[in-house]
């Protein structure tokens, strides 16, 4: 029997087995990909979890991110302002970025397993995944961190998982022109556009729509002309800048409704435990700090101060207190998004009023962690 079992090697699953590695204890993590792989991302991280990040020793400046430091938010009719933001962060790839993250969790100790888990059966105080090829693995601690929704979420029997979502996301990477210290913020009918500059100049565009509006279009290209382009600035940006990807990603299905920290007994990190609004900007980091609570309460439980009951208390107690403000924020700026006149009506008085963008931040990031 192994101690933990990590299902799913995004940044929260690797960053929990490194962190769990490095304190002695025997980690498994399955992943479906391979390493590296480009992921649909706003590749904006929060400084606040950039000091956690170097005190498990990942490189992150050997990648060469870029430093932001500034805000810029467009409405659809052309109103906009820049702000500074508190913390400030950084813009790397997740191509970059999980790859780095990966070669560290390998250099710490993890097992990293490509495979992908059909259950995970909890009984006698055990833990047994097994995969799709019927391999099993016996576990004291089950990490979930396998992202937005997977088929294990079914088998889990999740109550979000039964629920459509109208939300789909597309990004690619584009040369072009783009301050390196800017995340940009765009808005248009159903939906919102993020821009931010990664490593080796190049443009991260990633947005996120109602699919009842693009629905209506043949394909992507029609949609940017149509929705997108009547934002002037996103349009700006879009004439002027080349695609690298031959082909845009996209995922469906994106839900923002709430999840259990805590199913069947398995840990829930990441996406996994909670999605919120890429419109705040802070998905990222509080996947990674997911990834650092659920670690420490897991070591905690495997050094005997506690039983399971405690331990499923005390990480749920946690993950609220850290992150329910946030959801709940994100949450309300989805439901806003779903309605085009109180969207533009939000957005313009935002636009007049910064103080409310300020909010908005204080109320979506957290303070440094380490």
């Amino acid at each position: 029997m192994t101690e933990i079992v990590i299902i799913g090697g995004g940044l929260a699953g690797l960053t929990a087995g490194i962190h769990l590695s490095q304190k002695g204890f025997t980690v498994i993590i399955i992943e479906k990909n391979d390493y590296p792989k480009h992921r649909v991302c706003g590749e904006y991280i929060s400084n606040e979890v950039k000091p956690y990040l170097e005190s498990l020793g990942i490189p992150i400046q050997n990648a060469y991110p870029t430093s932001i430091t500034q805000l810029e938010f467009a409405t659809l009719f052309g109103a906009s302002l820049h702000q500074k933001l508190p913390l400030g962060g950084f813009g790397i790839s997740r191509y970059t970025l999980d790859y780095l993250v990966y070669q560290k969790a390998i250099a710490s100790g993890c097992t990293i397993i490509k495979n992908n888990v059909a259950t995970c059966v909890f009984e006698e105080n055990q833990f047994i995944v097994t995969t799709q090829d019927e391999v099993q693995y016996k576990a004291k601690i089950v990490l979930g961190a396998y992202g937005k929704r997977a088929n294990l979420d079914h088998y889990l029997n999740r109550s979000f998982i039964q629920k459509t979502s109208p939300w789909l996301a597309v990004k690619n990477h584009y040369q072009g022109n783009f301050p390196d210290d800017v995340v940009g913020l765009y808005h248009f009918k159903g939906g919102y556009c993020g821009v931010s500059k990664v490593e080796n100049d190049l443009i991260n565009i990633c947005y996120i729509a109602n699919y009842k509006y693009f629905k209506r279009y043949k394909n992507l290209d029609d949609f940017a002309k149509a929705i997108l382009f009547k934002n002037k600035k996103l349009k700006h940006i879009l004439e002027t800048s080349v695609p690298v990807f031959e082909k845009p990603l996209t995922i469906s299905q994106i839900s923002f409704e709430k999840k259990e920290p805590v199913s069947a007994h398995l840990l829930m990190i990441g996406d996994t435990a909670g999605l919120i609004h890429p419109l705040c900007g802070n998905g990222i980091a509080m996947a990674i700090h997911s990834a650092k609570i659920a670690a420490e309460a897991s070591i905690d439980f495997l050094q005997g101060k506690y039983n399971r009951v405690t331990l499923e208390q005390i990480y749920t107690e946690n993950w609220n207190a850290t992150f329910k403000t946030r959801l709940h924020m994100g949450r309300s700026l989805s439901a806003i998004l779903e309605q085009p006149i109180l969207t533009i009506l939000v957005l313009q008085v935002a636009v007049i009023f910064p103080f409310i963008i300020k909010q908005i931040i204080k109320r979506t990031h957290g303070t440094p962690i380490s």
